[in-house]
């Protein structure tokens, strides 16, 4: 690796003066990569130094760094129509929405924001408000599950069932409970995988009867636990808590926020279950990142329910001034069409499955307990114990990703979620890489685990 230039230093410590960086404690010897410029996977740090993206971002740059379609597709709508708030309507908006009809296979309304944080704190009015439409007066309540994320935001972090991200900011929103995810890695000694996670699905309804079924008003889920984890149900499991939902008048609301635009291996996560939501939630991959935007896709008779224009309170009382940009839009529609040119959620399936047969061998290795796949998200649970399941320490943890930064890979970790639970490695390469990026994620991975990023 190099060594900081003058330059380099000057911009340390202007970012160290200056910026306040996202969920990352402060630390003056260990100062942030800034990057310069990226390709495909690739970024370049200040330094010229490169490093394979095998987190695309935050999740979400899943067409890979530098599509000038992208650019492109933002610079021609910013000249012809910049900005046009959706209490009126412009084109972009129209046709994406459109378009995301179409991707979901169904028949939704479709409104706009900024971030998957504010996508759910939509979600969440919309199924309070529709409950009180329809006369169910007393639903409120959410049910979401430990460990699982849906954003930063109070309601959001309300719904996230990770305590570390919750500790200082407490009390958050009232009426969000939580039960506990279909790991399988930990299910009880003598229990099948299946059964296991249909006892994980009963929790909800027992907690729906528990609580009053007239007291709650929808259940909220990523279709696999991704951030928390990477915690991948049976298909018992998501097609119980949908007959479960149905059963109760509850709303299901499925977070695509990371498993949404091809990451999965499909469209969309749920959609390897083959469950119909009545609210989906998107962001990240909408726009590969590149611009910010988000959606709340809300069933079409969940909609109807906020026509009645005999009640002044009848309508969504909800507004977001840059939800639904028109170059944002613009740019979402151009993402869309190179994930279908280019086959990019097919590939997807294809680069997840070469992955882990790439990785499956460390399941022999000490400190690896369980490795996890769902599309092209992979997670490897690190333990100090393989018989006990005792989760490694976080300073383990946290060497290894130190390890493959030095040999030029950048991985992740279900960081500050669960106390004594941060130790699952995560791997989330953009859906354009090639054979060999995904084969240098094999290569520098074992190698790091073997001990040779030290030598």
């Amino acid at each position: 690796m190099q060594s900081l230039g003058k330059e380099s230093e000057a911009a340390v410590k202007k970012d160290q003066q200056y910026l306040w960086h996202n969920i990352t404690p402060y630390s003056e010897a260990n100062p942030p990569m800034i990057a310069a410029s990226a390709s495909g996977s690739w970024v370049t740090d200040i330094n010229g130094n490169k490093f394979l993206d095998g987190m695309s971002g935050l999740w979400c740059v899943n067409v890979g760094y530098g599509r000038k379609e992208l650019a492109e597709a933002a610079y021609n709508q910013l000249l012809s129509l910049p900005y046009f708030p959706l209490t009126q309507s412009h084109m972009p908006a129209i046709a994406l929405a459109e378009k995301l009809n179409e991707w979901l296979e169904g028949d939704y309304v479709i409104f706009f924001s900024n971030s998957g944080s504010e996508a759910n704190e939509a979600a969440f009015k919309i199924a309070r408000q529709y409950q009180q439409q329809i006369g169910q007066h007393y639903r409120h309540k959410f049910i979401a599950r430990y460990r699982g994320y849906h954003g930063s935001s109070l309601g959001a972090l309300s719904a996230t069932g990770q305590a570390q991200r919750k500790y200082k900011y407490e009390p958050l929103v009232a009426g969000f409970l939580h039960v506990a995810p279909p790991d399988s890695y930990r299910r009880p000694a003598g229990m099948t995988v299946e059964e296991f996670n249909l006892q994980c699905a009963q929790a909800i309804e027992d907690t729906i009867v528990w609580e009053g079924v007239e007291t709650v008003a929808a259940v909220i889920m990523e279709p696999v636990i991704t951030g928390g984890g990477v915690i991948v149900p049976h298909q018992v499991y998501l097609d119980r808590v949908q007959e479960i939902c149905r059963k109760h008048g509850v709303l299901l609301i499925i977070d695509e926020v990371i498993c949404g635009f091809g990451r999965s291996g499909r469209k969309f996560g749920h959609q390897n279950f083959g469950i119909k939501p009545d609210i989906v939630t998107m962001a990240k991959g909408l726009t590969s990142a590149y611009l910010p935007l988000s959606a709340t896709a809300v069933r079409k008779d969940i909609y109807e329910a906020f026509k009645d224009n005999s009640d002044s309170y009848g309508h969504f009382r909800h507004v977001n001034t840059f939800g639904g940009n028109p170059a944002a839009c613009a740019l979402a529609l151009r993402n869309l069409e190179v994930l279908e040119q280019e086959n990019l959620v097919e590939r997807a399936d294809i680069l997840g499955q070469r992955l882990y047969s790439g990785l499956s061998g460390l399941l022999e290795h000490k400190l690896v307990g369980d490795i996890r796949s769902f599309g092209l998200v992979l997670g490897i649970e690190l333990v100090a114990d393989k018989s006990t399941k005792q989760p490694a320490d976080l300073d383990t943890v946290k060497g290894i990703i130190a390890g493959c930064k030095v040999k030029g890979l950048i991985i992740g970790k279900n960081g500050d979620t669960v106390a004594g639970f941060n130790n699952v490695l995560t791997i989330a390469p953009p859906l354009s890489s090639t054979d060999e990026d995904i084969q240098f994620i094999v290569e520098t991975l074992t190698a790091v685990l073997n001990g040779s990023w030290a030598e």
